[in-house]
């Protein structure tokens, strides 16, 4: 088979299309013919070697795919061949198959396509547990949603509006993805790229600030959030994509009883009740139609680097999905 693979840290060119040997199922895994790829902005910090945790390598990038299953273990109880699954998983995804433990699977109903069903596990649970996990949103409270066109953003906007959210303020770098927060439902739209965001967001809310935020560009935009936290106000800190780290003094937040949160989705994945019961009210939410997952475009697996590319000159518009 073929895989995307890379041997040392660095830009998009340090990502390798190889062939390798097609994986074979261990007793309790099931090999998936895989179908469709997510990518992440964890796949490019992963490259540059400046994810949460140390990336060993060589390295195959690839958190997220669905597809069809090849062949089962013989202790594999719950999947046979055939059958249309879902995974959440911690690398070797840039493949066209990859060996799974049946426990991480979910099936996906034939109405949904598999870039659909792709483009739903680490964004949508990240956004989903960003808002109530760590956030502990409250009806009526203000959400502030930066990036909000993105993977994580747009769903977060609806997520917010369908767990009550009184104002969902979102912001982009361009009209056309202020556009698009618009349509997920965002109430107020704020262009980040323009001077003196920060103080229309204060203006917006009557001065009083957002009680929730969800902040991944780092640098002075963290800065600028915090200043915009009402009292009482959570920043919830998922990423940093931008590549700017900020300088932060945590007594600033004493005053108004705020708080700064860090978010890392692989901790939520070691508590398996509150995985699976979260993932299947997203599945609910999509198959109901109260949740629309955009796709912002499909490639070739050999074309991840130029995924890469699009995905960090921050110009796209929802998921971008690779398949083999």
């Amino acid at each position: 088979m073929r895989q995307i693979k890379f041997e040392q840290y660095g830009g998009p060119e340090v990502l390798e299309w190889v062939e390798t040997e097609k994986p074979e199922p261990a007793a309790n895994e099931v090999l998936i013919e895989v179908k469709a790829i997510g990518v992440n902005y964890a796949d490019t910090a992963r490259r540059e070697g400046k994810y949460v945790v140390p990336t060993k390598l060589p390295y195959v990038p690839g958190s997220e795919v669905a597809g069809v299953i090849a062949a089962v273990g013989e202790e594999v109880q719950r999947f046979k061949e055939g059958m249309r699954v879902v995974a959440l998983i911690e690398s070797n995804g840039y493949a066209e198959y990859v060996a799974v433990d049946e426990r991480i699977l979910t099936p996906v109903p034939d109405d949904v396509d598999f870039e659909q069903a792709v483009a739903l596990p680490l964004q949508g649970l990240s956004a989903y547990h960003i808002l109530k996990t760590m956030g502990r949103l409250e009806a009526g409270e203000t959400v502030l949603v930066h990036a909000a066109a993105g993977g994580v953003g747009a769903i977060a906007v609806q997520l917010a509006k369908l767990f009550g959210a009184g104002k969902i303020i979102a912001t982009a770098s361009t009209k056309e993805k202020l556009a698009h927060a618009e349509k997920m439902g965002a109430t107020d739209l704020v262009n980040y790229s323009e001077e003196g965001w920060g103080e229309k967001i204060k203006e917006i809310t009557g001065g009083k600030g957002v009680d929730v935020a969800l902040e991944m560009v780092g640098g002075e935009v963290f800065n600028q959030t915090v200043k915009c936290l009402a009292p009482f106000g959570r920043l919830v800190i998922f990423g940093a994509a931008s590549g700017e780290q900020a300088s932060f003094h945590p007594g600033q937040l004493m005053k108004r009883n705020q708080s700064v949160i860090g978010f890392f989705l692989p901790q939520i994945m070691r508590k398996p009740e509150l995985y699976q019961r979260s993932f299947k009210e997203l599945l609910e939410y999509m198959e109901n139609g109260q949740l629309e997952l955009t796709i912002g475009g499909t490639y070739p697996l050999e074309k991840a680097a130029e995924v890469h590319k699009l995905l960090q000159g921050r110009q796209t518009i929802g998921k971008l999905v690779l398949k083999p």
